[in-house]
């Protein structure tokens, strides 16, 4: 970055990058059509909370993930210690930060952005800041859907209890993660469904235990596939996992870093009395998704 452009510095958790967050990062772009301000996401390097209790809630979107989608909207990021700012002042913060290191002409910020030591400071801080250095602020309203604000609180519910679709909505798009593939017991073959198996990482979210429509990308290309979550109640000693049979799909993934979306919750985990009765079930599934897969909309919704 150039040390005269100025840039649209957008404020916020972005844990999610949900609709919410989106419109915060519109706002930056509408700064550089008017004055040609770089849009910049400022982003912390852990979750705050991580910092000042210990624990923080469980990712509903993993960073590297979330920086991909960052870039592919076309905003740079910029990645700041929380340590280094967790005790400044709201206006050492203001011009530590946003004036000296990311020569910001332009603020963009949701309704409810708290910043400064113990969120001492607010929108009517911000915005005494902005008008005394100069600095052009925008503030978005919430988002709402369903009569309710969009929140990662509430997209981690949704995923929680299965609702994806409502996950989803909130999202702007498919709710996914990437993860390796490690060897599973191969058993998949043995009913003609080949599948991978990813493990989740520690403090990403867990989906409720299901089967599930969705989707994977293999090389940058779509697949519409089936997903069960949970402990595979049809086999013995198993942990919790992600286990994806992709549809018109054929060859050796063990060891990358594969994407897996989720569409829609089909069923409840089934304990099966024979591997008969379990290939004919996901048959049944392998259709639903492909259905669900040809049918969904650019916001990951049927």
């Amino acid at each position: 970055m150039n040390s005269t452009t100025k840039t649209a510095v957008t404020l916020g958790s972005f844990d999610g990058l949900h609709k919410g967050h989106t419109a915060v990062i519109s706002c930056a772009f509408e700064m550089q059509k008017k004055h040609g301000f770089l849009p910049l996401v400022l982003l912390f390097d852990r979750h705050p909370m991580l910092t000042i209790a210990g624990k923080s809630p469980d990712m509903i979107l993993q960073p590297e993930l979330r920086d991909e989608l960052i870039a592919r909207l076309g905003a740079g990021k910029r990645i700041v210690s929380f340590r280094e700012v967790k005790d400044m002042s709201c206006r050492e913060f203001f011009e530590k930060i946003l004036i000296e290191k990311l020569n910001a002409g332009g603020v963009c910020c949701g309704w409810n952005y708290r910043f400064g030591k113990n969120n001492e400071g607010g929108i009517e801080e911000l915005k005494a800041l902005c008008s005394e250095h100069g600095v052009e602020l925008k503030v978005t309203p919430p988002v709402d859907f369903g009569g309710k604000p969009v929140s990662s609180t509430r997209i981690r519910q949704a995923v929680e209890s299965g609702d994806i679709s409502l996950a989803n909505s909130m999202l702007g798009r498919e709710f996914r993660y990437k993860l390796t593939v490690v060897d599973g017991q191969h058993r998949g073959r043995l009913i003609g469904a080949p599948t991978i198996n990813q493990r989740f990482d520690s403090g990403f979210v867990k989906p409720k235990k299901g089967v599930y429509a969705s989707v994977t990308v293999v090389d940058g290309k779509e697949f519409p596939s089936v997903t069960n979550i949970g402990l595979r109640p049809s086999f013995e000693n198993e942990d919790f996992r992600s286990e994806t049979c992709i549809l018109g799909f054929s060859g050796n993934l063990y060891g990358q870093e594969i994407e897996v979306r989720l569409l829609q919750y089909l069923r409840d985990e089934t304990k099966f009395d024979s591997m008969n009765e379990l290939s004919e079930q996901i048959g049944r599934d392998a259709e639903k998704s492909a259905e669900f897969f040809e049918k969904r909309g650019g916001n990951g919704n049927v």
